[in-house]
């Protein structure tokens, strides 16, 4: 294996699947000299990265009050300096847990600057259960250059569920600036996916036959229905009053 495939490799495996320059490049990430060991990654990593969040099942709730006693401020800047979307999940989630203001810029400039596949929508949580002036303009920045980027679709509906939430919380109406962006976008991510499906049918056609291609587009032409998304903010509210009542437990 030459060694630029096993470096694509291994950035795939950590979560850096599209690499993009951005106006937030010059911002300094957080990042550590060293790479965690496999008895911190087992121990901090592995237990909780697949299950915070979860909307259905909210058994791992009990097992970040169990090790909430054992969590510094120096664990939550190990995983937040890993170049690993597992390890700056956990991060993000713990700091917030613990109330770790403290840590709210570097986790707002790991999101800003979007390395990482995965994890954005935790930032954009924990940013706005902060709720404040900082949280809040990190939130905003956020949405005026990825809405403006349909080729990076990234976090951009789960940040906006966070803007209509705040709106909903504090009375203010900053989704109403997005909104003409949010639709857009996905005009123009419909457009791409429209592309996309199409190349794909030509192979098929190409390797399968008329017959499959048509079959494919017709399956998948019939399934999308994403032109004007709703926000939901159900899943940020239930996840903003868990944050907060770990906080109250744990910090």
């Amino acid at each position: 294996m030459n060694e630029d495939l096993k470096k694509q490799m291994e950035l795939h495996s950590v979560g850096a699947i599209v690499r993009h320059e951005s106006p937030f490049e010059k911002l300094i990430s957080h990042r550590n000299k060293s790479e965690l060991n496999s008895d911190f990654i087992e121990k901090w990593v592995l237990p909780f990265y697949m299950s915070i969040g979860h909307y259905y099942d909210d058994s791992w709730i009990d097992n970040v009050i169990n090790i909430s006693k054992e969590i510094t401020e120096e664990i939550t800047l190990k995983l937040l300096g890993d170049f690993n979307w597992r390890s700056r999940l956990v991060g993000t989630y713990f700091s917030a847990v613990k109330n770790f203001q403290g840590q709210i810029d570097i986790i707002g400039i790991h999101f800003l600057k979007s390395e990482l596949c995965c994890v954005g929508h935790i930032y954009s949580l924990v940013l706005a259960f902060y709720n404040n002036e900082k949280t809040n303009d990190y939130l905003n920045s956020y949405l005026k250059y990825y809405l403006a980027k349909p080729e990076l679709y990234f976090d951009q509906e789960s940040v906006l569920e966070s803007i209509v939430y705040l709106d909903k919380i504090n009375g203010t109406n900053f989704y109403q600036q997005h909104h003409k962006e949010w639709k857009k976008l996905n005009i123009q991510r419909n457009k791409i996916e429209v592309d996309n499906t199409f190349n794909i049918s030509k192979i098929i056609e190409k390797e399968q036959g008329k017959e499959s291609a048509k079959q494919y587009l017709n399956t998948i032409t019939s399934n999308k229905n994403i032109k004007n998304k709703d926000i939901n903010i159900d899943y940020i509210t239930k996840q903003i009053e868990i944050v907060r009542n770990l906080q109250s437990v744990c910090s």
